[in-house]
């Protein structure tokens, strides 16, 4: 894995841009921002992707598969921090001379002279940025934006903006987000994870603080996750009577001054929201979005806290919000076969594989829930098998694990996807299956008419759609169904 270097002088001018990796969410992102602003950009990455036939429709020039001479004339190299150090391109790169940016450091400099909006958390971001840009769009903004992923209603997870707006998903997983100069800082949540890279879950937590130190306008955090209150009790005690910006809480708490009362989850998500004023004074409205779970109002409740922080009219913004439509890969449906939904989703941590499985619920109606668990990351897996195995049991009727996708991460012995299966207290509702083929078949074995199957992992699950859409298919046609 690659970490951005901190202390790097960004330098003004790049030149001729080179992606290495240029398929992933937020690199293909910066790559289509750089090409729009006029600089000439090339990429390559290890296979081709729905990013990487966008991209080279742009007229951007996309390899598939690593090699040295991609690189061509490139001035400058952009990394994925998923990249392995012995790739072909970083290493011409290195032994040339050029400057080497990690994604972050590139947008940096993109945004540098925005007004910049930054959305961290451990989980809700990619949702939560989907969520404030398009609220800013219905309400007649035009912002700059990179999100972790494709905005449904935009087909796209970038675009550039006329005005002093800049809104992306902040990374917290390399301490990257550190790298922004923020003027409105949202943290949607604050659960320890990437301690392979922080070492202690106090270094973690500092991290956070840093970056709401950072924040010149306004910070907006969870009143409803402890550890978002733990971040924002620290900064307090750090700052020392200091200056700090003004400070705004979201959720479902008592005494958040965005407050999400009177949910109904049974559908598309509806909900009331009382702003609470600084002279005390409470505003209520009532919004209906068109996407489903608990989760996605809490998101909504803290996209409005920041769109209203801007000054927008709270009632408008909730209209606005209410367009957004999701983003591939969160709860995305593909298609149904014999009465057979099959959906993907981009949960990779036990509180976003619990909160999908939650929200997923309004949608299987009388039929039975199935998981399709790729666990992600080695060291992910060993820290968390048994969450994993907890809320899967809870809150799906039948699981297929598979085996681990270690992406970054070299394999580790013993950890694999049979340990969050052992962990089921009930065994006849799991199963392990390391061949993606013989987990397609049993699949369409078990299913039935008004089951929903789900992906989940940040990693490769999804490509095990089309095997699972055809099996369903053998079972199901041959059925006369």
């Amino acid at each position: 894995m690659i970490y951005p270097d901190l202390d790097m002088q960004i330098p003004d001018e790049l030149g001729k841009v080179h992606f290495v990796g240029i398929g992933g969410s937020g690199m293909s992102g910066i790559a289509r921002m750089m090409h729009a602003a006029g600089v000439r950009v090339s990429g390559s990455d290890r296979s081709a992707n729905y990013n990487t036939k966008a991209l080279a429709e742009l007229g951007i020039d996309v390899s598939i598969g690593h090699d040295a001479a991609n690189v061509g004339d490139a001035d400058t190299l952009v990394v994925t921090g998923a990249l392995w150090q012995d790739n072909p391109e970083y290493q011409l790169a290195l032994a040339k001379g050029l400057p080497v940016l990690h994604r972050s450091q590139a947008l940096a400099w993109l945004a540098r002279g925005k007004r910049l909006v930054s959305i961290a958390g451990a989980h809700g971001k990619t949702t939560s940025t989907g969520m404030v840009v398009t609220g800013l769009l219905g309400l007649g903004a035009d912002p700059s934006f990179v999100n972790g992923g494709i905005i449904e209603s935009l087909g796209t997870s970038s675009g550039p903006g006329s005005d002093d707006l800049f809104v992306i998903e902040a990374d917290e997983s390399d301490k990257s987000f550190l790298l922004y100069d923020t003027a409105i800082a949202l943290i949607t949540n604050v659960d320890p994870e990437h301690l392979d890279f922080y070492g202690s879950r106090e270094n973690f937590m500092q991290a956070f603080v840093d970056f709401a130190r950072g924040a010149r306008e306004q910070i907006v955090v969870s009143a409803d996750d402890s550890g978002a209150l733990e971040v924002l009790a620290s900064l307090r005690e750090q700052a020392a009577g200091g200056e700090l910006p003004a400070v705004r809480t979201f959720g479902e708490a008592e005494g958040a001054d965005v407050r999400l009362v009177s949910l109904d989850d049974s559908g598309p998500v509806a909900f009331e929201v009382e702003l609470i004023g600084a002279d005390g004074a409470v505003e209520r409205h009532r919004a209906q979005l068109s996407v489903f779970g608990r989760h996605n109002a809490v998101n909504a409740v803290g996209a409005l806290a920041v769109l209203t922080g801007l000054g927008f009219d709270a009632a408008a913004s909730l209209r606005a919000i209410s367009e957004f439509g999701g983003t591939k890969r969160r709860f995305e449906f593909h298609a149904e076969v014999g009465g057979v939904r099959v959906y993907d989703d981009y949960a990779h941590h036990p509180t976003e594989v619990a909160a999908l499985l939650d929200s997923a619920r309004a949608v299987v109606g009388e039929g039975r829930l199935i998981a399709i668990h790729q666990p992600h990351l080695y060291s992910r897996t060993s820290l968390f098998h048994r969450e994993f195995a907890e809320v899967l049991e809870q809150g799906a009727d039948r699981t297929v694990v598979l085996s681990v996708d270690g992406a970054r991460e070299d394999p580790v012995a013993g950890v694999t996807g049979a340990l969050v299966a052992d962990d089921f207290s009930d065994q006849s509702r799991v199963a392990y299956i390391d061949d993606w083929q013989r987990a397609a078949d049993y699949l369409a074995e078990i299913a039935e008419p008004g089951d929903v199957m789900v992906t989940m992992s940040c990693g490769t699950v999804y490509q095990i759609i089309p095997q699972v859409v055809e099996a369903l298919h053998g079972r199901f046609d041959a059925d006369g169904e």
